[in-house]
C-alpha cells in the first residue's frame, strides 16, 4: 500500500543510486563501463527505497539508520547484479560464452570486477552516508504524514 514513508523513499534513493553510478562511471577504463549503469542505479535506489526503507519506516530514528544502510545494501547489490547480467545478455548476444553455464557464471564474476572498481572511499562514504541521511528523511515524513 503506497504511504509517504515509500514515497520519501523512492524519491530520495533514487537520485542516490544514479548519483553513485555517475562518480563511478569514470573509475572504469575506456569502453569497459557497464552498460546503461545509471539508469539501472536508479532503478535499483527507486526499488530499494520504496520496499526496503519505505516498508519499514516509522521505526523510530535508530532503527531508521538501519533501514537506511539496509537500502543501500539492497541498492548497491541490485545495482551490480543487473548490470552485470545486462552485460552478461550482450556479451551472450555476441557469442562470446560456450555455453550457458560459463555465461551464468560470468555475471558474478562481472559483478566481483565491478564491485572492485566501485570500492573507492569516495563512493563508500557516499553511499553510507547517503543511506543513513535517506534513512533519516524517510524516518521523519513516516512519522509526520502516516
Amino acid at each position: 500500500m503506497p504511504t509517504m514513508g515509500r514515497l520519501i523513499g523512492a524519491v530520495l534513493f533514487t537520485p542516490l543510486g544514479f548519483y553513485l553510478a555517475t562518480l563511478a562511471t569514470p573509475l572504469f577504463p575506456d569502453g569497459t563501463d557497464p552498460p546503461y549503469l545509471t539508469y539501472i542505479a536508479a532503478g535499483a535506489g527507486m526499488f530499494a527505497g520504496w520496499v526496503v526503507a519505505g516498508s519499514r519506516a516509522p521505526a523510530g530514528y535508530s532503527g531508521a539508520i538501519g533501514y537506511g544502510l539496509t537500502a543501500g545494501a539492497a541498492l548497491a547489490f541490485w545495482a551490480l547484479f543487473l548490470s552485470s547480467f545486462t552485460e552478461m545478455i550482450l556479451r551472450s548476444l555476441d557469442k562470446r560464452y560456450q555455453g550457458p553455464m560459463e555465461a551464468v557464471v560470468s555475471v558474478f564474476q562481472l559483478s566481483m570486477d565491478y564491485a572492485l572498481v566501485m570500492g573507492t572511499s569516495v563512493i563508500i562514504t557516499t553511499w553510507l552516508a547517503g543511506s543513513v541521511i535517506g534513512g533519516m528523511i524517510v524516518e521523519w515524513f513516516a512519522k509526520r504524514f502516516p
